[in-house]
């Protein structure tokens, strides 16, 4: 079974813009994020980034996950470490 998922993509079907509320926010942020990730679209995108690009993204989603993650949480979600 797959670890990872990314359904809501799949089943938003709601407003997609920035800057209305902050449940739409939310909403448009995950869904940016879950469309970026696709396998696809990062094959054609990362080869064209620049070294400083990729260290750029590097860096805020490692910034997101120490701000707002636990270690555990770290380890559970992001890592999805099995509890020992």
């Amino acid at each position: 079974m797959a670890k990872h998922s990314h359904r809501f993509v799949e089943t938003y079907d709601g407003f997609v813009g920035y800057g209305l509320d902050r449940q739409t926010d939310e909403n448009t942020v995950q869904f940016y994020l879950q469309k970026l990730s696709d396998d696809e679209l990062m094959k054609v995108i990362l080869k064209r980034m620049s070294d400083e690009d990729l260290t750029e993204i590097f860096n805020v989603a490692g910034k997101v996950l120490k701000k707002y993650l636990s270690e555990p949480e770290y380890h559970r979600f992001f890592l999805k470490e099995e509890e020992g």
